[in-house]
């Protein structure tokens, strides 16, 4: 077989739309059972004058003054996007992976590359529906700043359709640079979970739940420490009002970035850039344990039913 028809078996495989389909699902409900903590999280990124307190303070702040229901405001745009993402970052990193398995052996540095790859197309073909629930998440909030703007959106689509008619198309790639950058967490947490999950089942042992958990939680752990500040760079400039020096392209954005940092240490502090950690590696690090476990028990079943012997293993 050539290497194009190869390929083309690995792109069109019944075996990693299963993948796609299962990380998809994952993570939609993984993230409804710690929406909340995302909903701290991007409080304290987006809002500076908000003080940093414990997530539980945070939440019952938000729950008193807005009503618990606010906890999960921007539920479904969140998890709408979420399944896009994943479905492709799921689909090209296994289909990568199917295509590479017979020539070379698994090593954490072609995981990372796989999940780089993967994490570069997930941001091209996704950013603007995740600058739209950034919107709609945040639409309604209490700010503490009172230069943070209120917006009025009916729904997903008249999100699209104001700010295409507003701010013009390129701003539903607010944050792409970030995002790019980015792709490093979800490729850093592959890379750690695949070399994990190799070492755990070592000599055919079959793999717990537990195990799954405890490996996708350490290492979306080490993942988000790693790449936070940038995370919140991302937040701020998908919210869509700080106006930077008005300059586009690569080097404008590249600009605001770093003025968002540096303004970020003059103003709090290297610490500053950590706020909301807390909320963020509590959401993160739970959403992911819980979806590797979800993820992986989709795919075992599903395939059980196709009669394909696939343990817990890769």
């Amino acid at each position: 077989m050539s290497a194009n028809s190869g390929s083309a078996v690995g792109l069109l495989s019944y075996e990693t739309l299963v993948h796609a389909v299962a990380g998809a699902m994952g993570s939609a409900t993984a993230m409804s059972v710690f929406f909340p903590l995302d909903t701290a999280r991007i409080r304290l990124q987006v809002d500076e004058n908000r003080k940093s307190k414990s997530t539980p303070i945070i939440l019952a702040e938000i729950a008193k003054e807005e009503g618990l229901l606010s906890l999960y405001r921007g539920w479904f745009p969140v998890i709408s996007s979420l399944c896009c993402s994943n479905f492709v970052y799921f689909y090209t990193f296994n289909t990568l992976k199917k295509i590479t398995a017979s020539s070379h052996k698994s090593r954490p540095g072609k995981d990372l590359l796989m999940g780089m790859i993967s994490g570069a197309l997930n941001v091209i073909l996704t950013t603007p529906m995740w600058v739209v629930n950034t919107r709609l998440k945040l639409q309604g909030a209490k700010f503490r700043n009172e230069d943070l703007q209120q917006t009025h959106y009916r729904g997903i689509f008249d999100a699209f359709s104001q700010i295409i008619a507003g701010e013009g198309v390129g701003t539903l790639w607010n944050g792409t640079l970030p995002s790019l950058v980015l792709v490093l967490n979800p490729a850093v947490q592959f890379m750690f979970y695949e070399a994990m999950k190799r070492r755990a089942g070592k000599g055919g042992r079959k793999i717990s739940s537990a195990q799954i958990f405890f490996i996708g939680a350490v290492a979306k752990a080490i993942a988000t420490t790693a790449t936070y500040p940038l995370q919140t760079v991302q937040a701020i400039l998908r919210f869509g009002q700080y106006k930077g020096d008005g300059k586009g392209g690569v080097l404008g954005s590249l600009r605001n970035v770093v003025h968002l940092l540096m303004d970020r240490i003059k103003r709090h502090g290297v610490l500053g850039l950590y706020k909301g950690l807390e909320a963020k590696l509590l959401q993160t690090v739970l959403t992911a344990a819980l979806m590797f476990v979800v993820y992986e028990k989709i795919t075992a079943a599903t395939f059980k039913v196709m009669g394909l012997n696939k343990k817990l293993k890769h």
